[in-house]
């Protein structure tokens, strides 16, 4: 990696890059009806945090929560403020894959796994965690559990049925069976599970696996049972097609759409007219409240799908500012901020490998922007967002503003050099860059090296 690259070059003579600024929506986007409305209220604490994925079996040599519960004061230092546990509970023996099976095969919704400690240890992460300033959420698998839970033969009504009336294993998952959530029983068993991590362990929420196969009724049912219990919730859905998750049970879902573009432009299969063209939609959609969860990578992209490295490249550090700048909550997971270069095995240990690396003081150079700066916040707590209209396909500019501040980003995902001004943008005068102290007359244009971004600041 080029420490370089976040600098600002000297002017040059290249071709103007930036012609023309238009909103990411059409001209007549106040007058427009959004697709989802959600009424949904966010904690305060959501509106500028980043997340940060717990792979509990390999953050640590140990794989305990007791040993990640000691890495906790580093996290907080680099700024995390939610904590996404991936599953907690005991893990299925029957028809299990690998020597210690998935996490998303639950043989107890109402326990933890000995492989990580016990529920009082995980009670200790929790209140520790808190102390920090952090929030935690944990992994929920409600659409399916293990062969050998309990629920299997105590109330096989409780499961789904082929046409032979058999229970079955959803999406080929051999290691875990179906539930249906047609049986009242069921739900109400579910939502009492919930809560009992809330009021017995103090967690604040849950990231939901495959949301969007139960029913969206259940889960504004569970939402309304959770909130009575008097204390803010945060809820993330591993989804983004069902649109009714949205408007009054989850507080965010997935950003899959952005994800894949971003890898299919690092793999020279798609350009930022791509981006522009996601956004135009996405805006359409989406009211501002809602907030998606923007990532590089997490449990099942670093593992089935490769590293950060053999996914980006060179520009990886250009789109780890991207998701850290553009609308939504970016996600570290376990290791990216030290470079984790390897595809962690899922059914067995594999230890995070932490080792010094530049990635941690990138990372927290991300974190401090978007903290520090409320252009850069969550759902409706951010600024707006302007795409900057560009000569070329390989270079992605944004206008974000709010009451206090403008921020102009410019990520050049190229292997060359690009030179950018502002003719006919509006935008004009001198801007601070907010990796250093320097001060940028923009109406000079502005040279960015190969594989490098800028970020320009103006208090309005």
């Amino acid at each position: 990696m080029k420490k370089n690259l976040m600098k600002l070059f000297s002017v040059a003579v290249l071709p103007a890059l930036i012609i023309s600024c238009r909103p990411a929506v059409n001209e007549q986007s106040e007058q427009k009806q959004y697709v989802v409305q959600s009424n949904i209220i966010h904690p305060d604490w959501v509106k500028d945090a980043v997340i940060y994925e717990v792979n509990i079996r390999q953050h640590t040599k140990e794989g305990t929560f007791n040993a990640f519960t000691e890495d906790l004061p580093r996290l907080s230092k680099l700024g995390i403020d939610i904590l996404w546990l991936m599953p907690v509970h005991p893990i299925g023996e029957k028809n299990r894959k690998g020597p210690l099976g998935s996490y998303y095969s639950v043989k107890d919704y109402y326990s933890t796994n000995p492989e990580f400690g016990t529920t009082e240890d995980l009670k200790n992460l929790v209140n520790k965690a808190h102390s920090l300033g952090m929030y935690v959420i944990l992994d929920w698998v409600p659409n399916h559990s293990a062969w050998d839970n309990e629920l299997v033969v105590k109330h096989p009504d409780w499961y789904a049925k082929d046409t032979l009336g058999n229970m079955y294993s959803p999406r080929g998952w051999v290691d875990v069976v179906k539930f249906d959530y047609n049986n009242k029983d069921l739900r109400t068993y579910m939502t009492g599970a919930l809560k009992y991590w809330i009021t017995e362990v103090g967690v604040d929420g849950y990231r939901c696996d495959v949301a969007g196969d139960v029913p969206c009724d259940y889960w504004n049912e569970a939402r309304a049972s959770l909130d009575s219990l008097s204390k803010p919730i945060f809820m993330l859905a591993e989804n983004e097609n069902k649109n009714c998750l949205l408007e009054e049970a989850f507080s965010m879902n997935y950003g899959w759409e952005l994800h894949h573009i971003m890898n299919d432009i690092a793999a020279g299969e798609k350009t930022v007219e791509h981006l522009k063209t996601f956004y135009a939609k996405h805006d359409t959609l989406y009211e501002p409240n809602i907030i998606q969860m923007n990532f590089l990578t997490n449990h099942d992209e670093n593992t089935w799908r490769g590293t950060i490295s053999e996914r980006y490249g060179e520009a990886a550090e250009v789109y780890a500012l991207m998701i850290f700048t553009v609308p939504g909550m970016p996600l570290l997971y376990s290791g990216q901020e030290v470079g984790l270069d390897k595809r962690l095995e899922f059914f067995e240990r594999d230890p995070v490998e932490w080792k010094e690396s530049e990635w941690t003081d990138i990372y927290k150079k991300f974190i401090d922007l978007k903290t520090n700066h409320s252009v850069f916040w969550n759902g409706d707590q951010g600024g707006s967002f302007e795409i900057i209209e560009s000569v070329y396909d390989d270079v992605f500019a944004f206008q974000r503003k709010d009451t206090r501040e403008e921020a102009i980003v410019i990520l050049n995902f190229s292997d060359s050099p690009r030179m950018i001004n502002f003719n006919n943008t509006g935008i004009k005068g001198e801007y601070s860059n907010a990796f250093s102290d320097e001060n940028i007359d923009v109406s000079r244009g502005i040279k960015l090296g190969a594989y490098s971004y800028s970020v320009l600041l103006n208090e309005l």
